[in-house]
């Protein structure tokens, strides 16, 4: 393409939505019958709340250089999507548009009104991921609220039920007050509170007995009291009865070793439940069951006349009543982790319930995690330590609506439970009743489970679906990559481990690719609340997608915290203007040549080349983006643009012949190589250089070999003499293509000399050896300052007489510590510091300047 049909400014804008629409997208399907290495990724299902959020865009683009660089290097990859759709605030967004809450409608129409939403939110979020220019595989792409996805959620519910693995009791489990369901382990997060520590007293016919509480709230759920059994104090009072003040009615005094006599009074009051040590307590003694509070966060009827208040009006009203009693006898404040839901930061409370429960093994979700590759391997800590922690096992029964009904009736004649078979699914229990009666009593008469599964449920799947799981494929597990972000390796990778153990009886994945968060400017976590939140459409409309993905690229390593910078972005569109001003001189000068012998700076790039592309291939098999795109940029702009092509200009643009072919076909396999390094990263602008200068797609080209070139010392230094001959004319403000006097290169090795004489606009000669090189002091220059305090008047007689002596003569008496000026009848003694001494370089008898290199000197003629 001439360069006049080549902008001079890179329109990101009209080259990127160009492309986006003209992309043909089958080229990044997966083909199930390919014999070609596969390489499947387990691809994050994001939440489909509308906004394809920040976060969500830095774990897409490490997906997407994964996928684009392995397609290059000829795998057979998926990079499937999915949509994983169940979830809380989805019903919450429904009742808030329509004005209702879940309950004033049928339940087959609250779903309904929450599946459009999803479908709405699906598409806006689409659109955003295509213009960022994803490669996903849509052919593969799932969503969790579809039939066809959620028949294999309930089919693993099926098998895992059949295997033992999944079972339904009465036990203790963390439930929101506000949600109104019960959650995992892996959904309470943490939060550091002051609280006050109330120190009462619990009657007792050998004397009060006194404990601290910081949940007086809870003295109705309370079943016993426990000392350690070596308090000397206090162990009088083990296998006695205490009352429990303001309800009056006695617990039992029980002995246990876990109990801190260092802790406020050194006595624990045990309730059902304040905390998981409350549950191992209730277990291990066999203690009875108080339930003061109940599932909308409200106290009970065992709470007596505080009964129906919200726990925080209880625990006000019971510190007031005890307060007046003289119960409470001392406050303090104390500091504690708060147990909330991770999704409304509610406090969670701890009920006893009866829920769906999946069984864990610890020792072999440990035994699987170590045969995955964890990237960063120090990530595997978090996960280890979380299933080292585990008090009970999975709770995935949840009280909403919109997910994963649980395939399960209630006999009305028996009670018991009848699981669907597989064959049977998928199904909704509240719609659809067994096929056949129950097959214990006979009766005909069931009731649907209203619950339905944890979400987890659906995603957890996820690796096995998209490798063929109970689909018309042969199954592909494992998948060669899981990425995601560090802040559910407890929840996703940890249930994905155990449900591909139990499922398929295999590692779900290769490897995991860990992802940090994305920080404002401000350092802190992007949050609306912070005001340091920003939209990836934002980024794309000022700047482009491709600059967008260069922040990704080098804004951190996986599995750091990155932050996002708008100078990031915006040196990223630097960097794009600058490769296009390279293409727009390169492209009329680029052509595939057979047969050309390069010259020694034609080597040097290719040499360099070489060695880029071994580079960045090493750091991208090792996920270090930052890496590989920093060591591309660099070759293209400092290397390519700023060395090499000022070199041959003058052969681009003299007669044709070998010499100039020779660059020309350099510069067409530079270029070539360079759309390919940078397909992965930035795709718009390889490909529509690529489509410009080749006519293919870079995105279905191969990734570049490196060319089999030696170690080229000669080219390195000629680019070397080259880059300090424009140094020495910028330092002296002359123009860059002004011609020298001559130059000269003394060095050991054999230089080719026509590249340099091209890019300096001068003769140069090249020489073996050192060159012989004489200085002379050619100007006396008087120091005012060292001669004027000392002389005073005399001053103006000293210099105008230095002025006049013979500078060698000065520079003789200056190097032996003393110059003497005769000032007619008087000598004056000056100090070698009242004298600087201009010198001239002389060589062969001409006047030089001297440039010192690692492998060479360079004599530039400044004189006749």
């Amino acid at each position: 393409m001439p360069m006049s049909e080549i902008s001079k400014e890179y329109d990101f804008k009209q080259i990127e939505e160009r492309w986006v629409g003209a992309w043909d997208e089958s080229i990044y399907y997966f083909d199930w019958n390919s014999g070609a290495p596969q390489y499947i990724i387990d691809t994050p299902p994001p939440y489909p709340t509308g906004n394809f959020h920040i976060g969500n865009a830095l774990n897409w683009c490490y997906i997407d250089f994964v996928a684009r660089y392995k397609r290059m290097r000829g795998y057979n990859v998926m990079f499937p999507q999915g949509w994983d759709c169940h979830g809380l605030p989805t019903e919450v967004k429904v009742e808030e548009i329509h004005g209702i809450t879940k309950n004033e409608v049928p339940r087959e129409e609250f779903r309904r009104l929450c599946e459009e939403l999803t479908a709405k939110n699906i598409a806006k979020m689409r659109v955003t991921m295509k213009r960022l220019g994803f490669s996903n595989d849509w052919s593969n792409e799932y969503v969790t609220m579809t039939p066809e996805y959620y028949s294999k959620t309930q089919r693993s519910f099926v098998q895992m039920f059949e295997k033992g693995m999944i079972y339904r009791e009465d036990h203790p489990v963390n439930w929101c007050p506000r949600c109104g369901t019960a959650i995992a382990f892996a959904e309470v997060e943490y939060d550091s509170r002051t609280t006050t520590l109330n120190y009462l007293r619990f009657g007792s016919p050998l004397g009060d007995l006194e404990i601290a509480t910081s949940r007086p709230e809870l003295l109705a759920a309370c079943v016993a009291v426990a000392v350690h059994p070596e308090d000397e104090k206090k162990r009088k009072y083990i296998g006695t009865e205490v009352s429990v003040p303001v309800f009056d009615y006695n617990v039992p005094v029980i002995a246990d070793e876990v109990v801190d006599p260092a802790f406020g009074t050194g006595v624990v009051m045990i309730c059902t439940f304040g905390d998981k040590q409350d549950v191992r307590w209730w277990v291990e003694h066999a203690l009875p069951l108080r339930q003061a509070i109940d599932r909308t966060g409200r106290m009970t009827e065992i709470a007596g006349r505080f009964s129906g208040m919200k726990i925080s009006e209880c625990k006000d009203a019971i510190i007031e009543e005890m307060r007046s009693e003289g119960t409470i006898y001392k406050e303090e404040p104390l500091d504690q982790n708060v147990g909330l839901c991770w999704r409304c930061k509610t406090p969670i409370e701890i009920l006893s319930e009866r829920q769906w429960f999946v069984r864990i093994n610890p020792e072999e979700i440990i035994e699987t995690s170590g045969e995955i590759k964890w990237v960063p391997d120090h990530m595997e800590i978090r996960l280890l330590n979380w299933t080292g922690t585990m008090d009970w096992d999975w709770c995935i029964s949840r009280q909403r609506i919109f997910a994963t009904p649980i395939p399960v009736w209630y006999c009305r004649g028996c009670g018991e439970p009848l699981v669907a078979e597989e064959e049977w699914l998928p199904l909704d229990p509240n719609l659809t009743g067994p096929p056949v009666p129950c097959p214990k009593c006979g009766s005909e008469e069931f009731d649907p489970e209203t619950d339905v599964l944890d979400t987890w449920m659906d995603s957890s799947i996820s690796v096995l679906n998209v490798t063929g799981w109970l689909s018309d494929h042969k199954p592909r597990y494992p998948a060669q990559l899981r990425p995601q972000g560090h802040d559910i390796i407890r929840t996703w990778a940890f249930y994905t481990i155990l449900r591909a153990r139990a499922l398929v009886g295999t590692r779900p994945w290769d490897s995991i690719l860990v992802n940090g968060m994305v920080l404002g400017e401000d350092g802190h976590k992007m949050s609306k609340s912070l005001n340091n939140f920003i939209a990836p459409e934002e980024v794309v409309a000022k700047y482009g997608a491709d600059a967008f993905r260069q922040w990704a690229a080098v804004g951190g390593s996986p599995g750091s915290d990155v932050m996002f910078r708008w100078k990031d972005v915006v040196s990223g569109g630097r960097f794009l203007q600058k490769l296009w001003s390279m293409y727009r001189f390169a492209a009329p000068h680029a052509k595939r040549s057979e047969g050309t012998a390069p010259n020694q700076v034609d080597r040097w790039l290719l040499f360099e080349l070489s060695q880029m592309i071994e580079a960045v291939t090493g750091s991208m098999d090792r996920f270090a983006f930052d890496e590989a795109f920093r060591a591309i940029r660099s070759f293209a702009w400092e290397e390519f643009a700023d060395n090499y092509i000022e070199l041959v200009k003058a052969r681009l643009y003299g007669p044709d012949g070998p010499e100039k072919r020779a660059a020309q076909a350099t510069i067409y396999e530079a270029l070539e190589a360079l759309t390919s390094l940078l397909a992965p990263f930035t795709p718009f602008i390889a490909e529509e250089i690529r489509m410009s200068l080749a006519g293919e797609s870079v995105h279905t080209a191969s990734w570049p070999e490196p060319p089999k070139v030696l170690p080229q010392p000669e080219g390195s230094l000629i680019k070397d003499v080259a880059a300090a001959v424009r140094r020495y004319k910028s330092d002296r403000g002359m123009a860059l293509n002004a011609p020298l006097a001559g130059i000269e290169v003394y060095s050991e090795l054999d230089l080719e000399t026509a590249d340099l004489a091209g890019s300096t606009s001068s003769t140069v000669a090249v020489k073996r050896g050192r060159p012989e090189i004489e200085t002379r002091a050619v100007e006396v220059k008087p120091q005012m300052k060292a001669i004027g305090p000392v002389f005073k008047e005399k001053s103006g007689e000293i210099i105008r007489r230095l002025r006049e002596m013979d500078p060698e003569e000065v520079a003789r008496m200056a190097e032996a510590g003393k110059v003497l000026v005769d000032l007619g009848g008087e000598v004056a003694e000056l100090a070698p510091g009242a004298v600087e001494i201009a010198s001239e370089t002389l060589s062969a008898g001409r006047a030089v300047d001297m440039i010192g290199l690692p492998e060479a000197t360079v004599l530039i003629r400044t004189g006749t």
